[in-house]
């Protein structure tokens, strides 16, 4: 048995025996819009800095930009599919779309903090909403055989979003402004939406999401420990990730320059391990999961104690294992209720949006009160944690699926 498999309750617009070029054209498209909404997310963790002397608040404060949307984006992933019922997901998408490039052009014009909170928190709900959206609808876009290729492909569009999205809104904010970073990823994402609005086929959902299904999936202890698993291993990220830029300028005294180099690192090991996971699925999730999770506490607890070359190694490696993390979580997760898909999407989504909001934000009060050496500090104590709920599901040689599904 294999440790993962996708499985969906419609039926695929694709053959069940092999899937097209235009099958796949969708596929990236999608891909291409978690490009656009992963870069317009994290993008103030790139240019936090920046906005944070602008609008004359800290950085703590300013790390806000990162938890309104993740907030946000936690509830709207099931109260988007909820309040769509049967909608046809290939109008959600694009209309989901849509609502991203008005967030991005609303934070360009703000003057103010809370005007940008306010573009962040309608980030929020399309975010939340196209990810449970995108999730559930990969294995419809081909044929069942090449689904989980699929959901690696869309996958890969956050990995692509951190090698060049974040340290490109930084290199934008560095040469011009930080308000044009955000017309620059408005622009992206209205590519995405053309390019959607061209590929994607009719996706009509005969079912849509209901609360029935929510708590049926929430009923299983397996699932209800899984998105533990999930949230304490996002939020380690997160809690420190969000004030990298910060650690690098001030503490390590790295130029604007560099910080975007090492970015760009960051993203580019991200992007290999990414699919190198993806070549580890099938049999070796559990140990690829917990080998990514123990290298990223590792790096966290080795960087404020390096300088120089040896921050940007522990960079890198800490790109490794985040850059697997997110296909590895949602794997785990589709495994929990293969028969519920929309419903384990929406509460991944909103495990994973929670995560990075609560860890955007106690990782911006060490920041504040104890600096940015104390955020990498939680953020490994939390990795531990994370760890320590992955064990609970046992190291015996069994695929992972049997003991996600009893």
């Amino acid at each position: 048995m294999h440790d993962l498999h996708v499985v969906s309750t419609h039926a695929a617009p694709a053959s069940a025996a092999s899937s097209s070029w235009r099958d796949w054209l969708s596929v990236y498209s999608v891909a291409l819009g978690a490009f656009a909404f992963v870069t317009s997310e994290y993008l103030p963790v790139g240019v936090l800095p920046q906005i944070a002397d602008s609008l004359n608040v800290t950085d703590g404060v300013a790390g806000l930009m990162v938890t309104v949307p993740g907030i946000v984006a936690a509830i709207s992933a099931p109260a988007v599919m909820l309040g769509a019922g049967r909608m046809n997901r290939r109008f959600l998408l694009l209309l989901l779309s849509l609502l991203l490039v008005m967030s991005n052009l609303l934070c360009a014009v703000s003057p103010s903090l809370a005007i940008i909170l306010l573009g962040r928190g309608l980030l929020g709900i399309s975010l939340g909403g196209f990810w449970a959206v995108a999730i559930a609808a990969a294995g419809r876009l081909v044929s069942e055989s090449r689904a989980a290729k699929a959901t690696a492909l869309i996958f890969a569009g956050i990995t692509l979003a951190t090698v060049f999205g974040v340290p490109f809104g930084t290199f934008v904010s560095t040469a011009f402004s930080w308000r044009m970073s955000f017309v620059v990823t408005a622009g992206l994402g209205l590519i995405a939406l053309a390019a959607q609005a061209y590929t994607l086929p009719s996706l009509p959902s005969s079912e849509g999401l209901n609360a029935r299904a929510l708590r049926a999936f929430l009923s299983r202890g397996t699932a209800r420990r899984s998105m533990l698993l999930l949230g304490t291993v996002v939020a380690a990220h997160f809690t420190a990730y969000t004030y990298v830029a910060p650690f690098l300028g001030q503490y390590a005294g790295f130029s604007p320059n560099a910080i975007t180099g090492v970015l760009l690192g960051f993203g580019l090991v991200g992007m290999l391990a990414n699919f190198a996971m993806a070549g580890t699925l099938t049999t070796h999730l559990r140990a690829s999961l917990g080998a990514v999770i123990v290298l990223m506490v590792l790096a966290q607890l080795a960087l404020p104690h390096l300088q120089g070359v040896g921050v940007m190694l522990a960079v890198l490696v800490w790109g490794v294992a985040y850059g697997a993390i997110p296909l590895g979580v949602s794997s785990w997760m589709q495994l929990t209720s293969p028969q519920l898909p929309e419903a384990s999407s929406a509460m991944l989504v909103t495990m994973f949006q929670m995560a990075i909001a609560s860890g955007s934000l106690f990782g911006g009060l060490m920041v504040d009160h104890q600096g940015v050496s104390a955020a990498l500090w939680l953020g490994a104590g939390l990795g531990l944690l994370g760890l320590a709920v992955m064990l609970s599901f046992g190291v015996a040689r069994a695929p992972i699926a049997q003991a996600l599904q009893r």
